[in-house]
């Protein structure tokens, strides 16, 4: 059959083979590929033999020949336009996720558009399955966007819908019972001023009972917030692995708690954190939203470590400071040695002439000498709690001192000169180190600022890393990299041979 086996495509998304059949009079023939009106080279074909032509691209085609007869007379065809389109439509969606109440209902078209190359808005033929969601349960609805230009492209996006239940009721309740905390707090307290002022100006006319046994407000609520402590210690101290738990507080205790139990310190834990989880509610009641388990677990969390930064941090200022004043100690007791006085007198003069965390463990070596304690058991109780190599110097020589006897104002000169000697090393590398420690401290702080200065420009910037497995998955390996940084900058940091 001569000429072309397809003379005309309105549109498809398949490669298109034309075939050209020349007739028995033409001795050769040339044809040129017209796409979206640009000519392409010629190609000739010097015989009559047929030649497929293929389209395999996207665009608007026409084929053009020019046959040759025997006779050298030219003829011309034009084939019809061949619409190839093998781009799928475009579904225009702002955004992927979305959060709703049960009682809020979904648009499910809302600004989603869909656009072809070739058939323009595509809008009206999206098709969805929102007949079978069900947008007034709980859960994640999985909405499904579906269109088809006429060539047959068919393009496919999906938009995640959580549905929760409606809190709108709780959460204005729980906002009402706020405001209605602060104002009965603030009534409480204008009446507090009001009247601790009336009682001023009658105090001149009236003379106060020796047998006034009232208390302030603040007295009061100090030794209620202390009754529901320990009531709260006492549920608690009742399990075993709480009592095994809170040994481990005890050298705070002996520190600067001594009116409290180590059982006390775990119901302050327990009560801070309480309080960081009442503050997340009223923030998040106060946003209209409802706190989730785990943004109560993490506050939680949060505030019952609080106290062990808190004691800690007290605690190394407590060493700290008796480290700085065992220099002092050591040549009060010296001097006094001089004077004639044994070491009891000394371990006194000490108590007496010294403030703060020494004067106290010096009181406490005194009062434990005086109740029957051996001189070395008390240093040696002494060495233990404060645990620092002063302490343990100064022990060893009193064990000695006390066992073999020698001249004690020499072995103190000693000590004392040896502690000077080391207090000045000490400083000396301090001055060296305080730039490298100074870099130290902004490496670590550096990622953590920069974390909070991104959250606080876009709120929504990390939070894939909580919502689906790979974010979480990438946050643990951050974790553990950023961990490993601070360990391997203090190691690199540290000057070793100081202690």
């Amino acid at each position: 059959m001569e000429g072309l086996s397809i003379n005309y495509i309105d549109s498809t998304n398949e490669d298109v083979v034309v075939t050209y059949t020349p007739s028995s009079l033409v001795s050769s023939y040339s044809y040129v590929i017209v796409k979206d009106n640009i000519y392409n080279e010629p190609i000739y074909v010097e015989t009559n033999t047929p030649v497929n032509i293929i389209l395999n691209q996207t665009g608007t085609y026409r084929i053009e020949i020019t046959n040759i007869d025997y006779k050298n007379v030219t003829s011309n065809i034009v084939s019809g336009e061949y619409k190839i389109d093998k781009e799928t439509p475009v579904i225009n969606i702002s955004e992927k996720t979305y959060q709703i109440t049960s009682k809020e209902g979904f648009d499910v078209m809302g600004s989603i558009t869909a656009t072809d190359n070739v058939d323009g808005d595509l809008t009206s033929s999206i098709a969805t399955n929102k007949d079978t969601l069900d947008f007034s349960s709980e859960g994640i609805k999985k909405i499904q966007y579906k269109v088809s230009d006429k060539a047959g492209n068919t393009a496919t996006e999906f938009v995640y819908v959580t549905v929760r239940r409606d809190n709108t009721d709780i959460i204005r309740l729980g906002q009402f019972g706020i405001l209605l905390f602060f104002l009965f707090g603030l009534l409480f307290l204008l009446k507090y001023i009001r009247s601790i002022k009336l009682e001023k100006r009658f105090s001149k006319y009236t003379i106060n009972s020796s047998k006034n046994k009232s208390i302030s407000l603040f007295d009061n609520l100090y030794n209620q917030y202390r009754d529901f402590l320990e009531k709260v210690s006492k549920v608690i101290g009742k399990l075993e692995i709480v009592k095994k738990g809170a040994k481990r507080y005890d050298k705070y205790i002996e520190a600067f708690e001594k009116e409290d139990s180590n059982i006390n310190f775990i119901s302050k834990k327990i009560i801070v954190g309480f309080l960081f989880v009442v503050f997340i509610i009223v923030v998040k009641l106060i946003e209209a939203e409802l706190a989730k388990p785990f943004e109560m677990f993490i506050p939680f969390l949060l505030g019952y470590i609080t106290l062990d930064i808190v004691y800690a941090y007290k605690y190394i200022r407590y060493k700290k400071k008796i480290e700085n004043d065992m220099l002092e100690a050591i040549t009060v007791m010296n001097n006094a040695f001089k004077a004639g006085m044994s070491i009891t007198q000394a371990v006194d003069l000490v108590a007496r002439e010294l403030e703060g965390p020494i004067s106290k463990e010096f009181k406490k070596i005194g009062m434990e000498i005086s109740l029957g304690l051996d001189m070395e058991t008390a240093f040696k109780r002494f060495s233990d709690r404060i645990n620092l190599s002063e302490a343990i110097y100064l022990t060893a020589s009193i064990s000695v001192l006390n066992k073999t006897g020698g001249n004690i104002i020499k072995v103190f000169n000693s000590i004392e000169k040896t502690i000077f000697n080391r207090k000045k090393l000490e400083n000396e590398f301090k001055a060296l180190t305080s730039s490298s420690k100074l870099i130290m401290y902004v490496l670590i702080i550096v990622p953590i600022a920069f974390v909070v200065f991104i959250s606080l420009i876009n709120k929504d910037y990390f939070k894939v890393l909580f919502n689906n497995p790979l974010g979480v998955a990438l946050l643990i390996i951050i974790l553990i990299i950023y961990i490993t940084y601070i360990v391997v900058v203090r190691k690199v940091m540290k000057v070793r041979g100081i202690k």
